[in-house]
């Protein structure tokens, strides 16, 4: 038997890369698995035993809600939220007097509202269960304050905080609210842009304890540990995982 057998989590942005590798360590463990994705998501979802494929825009209220509410119908619960949806190897690097205001609020509406607008869908039905994992996604960037994305690496921060916050209020309902931060990930959608895997890889490598490449699966631990019973005490924690090149 596995950790999260009878469990249903939603994993944003599993089409590929990180988000996929996620919920192949959560189905692993016996979750049934939600793909909730902009793309792909129907095709994704039938790697998974029972999987449920989810076409949606995270950044659009409507949208979220009837995530929540299919998601409900189809598998009766939602025990585990995993955010990790969001924009990041399409944004162009320069400096921050040249980044667009519609940019900058495109990443902030995909990467940090689109949390705001899933737990607010999600955590109703936590509640009335008596509790639920929630784990968002961030990124290493804010803990060494990478220049030339500022609006991303603000996004990332920014998810930091609102864990830390939801976890406090949503504490005393049994939703336990936590993080986790990669290091420069070589995932399909970075591995989709060259020019990205050029200038920050060999650097990254670096600048690393554990001087390799990171891939989507050295994430999966992290998540998986704080959607199961050896977290059951732990909430509003962010744990980087970057092969030491940040200690935090």
């Amino acid at each position: 038997m596995g950790q999260l057998d009878g469990k249903v989590a939603i994993v944003t942005g599993a089409g590929q890369g990180i988000g996929n590798a996620i919920a192949r360590g959560l189905a692993a463990e016996g979750a049934r698995i939600v793909v909730a994705d902009l793309r792909g998501a129907e095709a994704a979802a039938e790697a998974f035993p029972d999987g449920v494929g989810i076409t949606v825009d995270v950044a659009d209220e409507a949208a979220v809600r009837s995530l929540a509410d299919e998601a409900v119908a189809r598998c009766g619960s939602i025990d585990i939220l995993v955010n990790n949806a969001g924009l990041y190897a399409s944004l162009e690097m320069r400096p921050f007097t040249e980044i667009p205001l519609e940019e900058w609020r495109q990443v902030m509406d995909v990467n940090v509202a689109s949390m705001f607008l899933t737990c607010r869908a999600v955590v109703p039905v936590m509640q009335k269960a008596g509790g639920g994992r929630i784990v968002n996604i961030s990124s290493g960037t804010p803990f060494r304050g990478v220049p030339f994305l500022l609006h991303y690496v603000t996004s990332k921060g920014a998810i930091v905080a609102f864990t830390r916050a939801l976890a406090k209020e949503v504490g005393k309902d049994g939703v336990l609210v936590n993080c986790v931060a990669p290091g420069f990930t070589l995932s399909a959608g970075v591995e989709a842009h060259p020019e990205v895997i050029e200038k920050l890889r060999d650097v990254s490598v670096a600048a690393r304890t554990i001087q390799r490449d990171q891939v989507p699966e050295d994430v999966v631990g992290a998540v998986v540990y704080f959607s199961g019973p050896g977290s059951a005490f732990v909430t509003g924690q962010t744990i980087v995982i970057d092969g030491g090149q940040t200690f935090h």
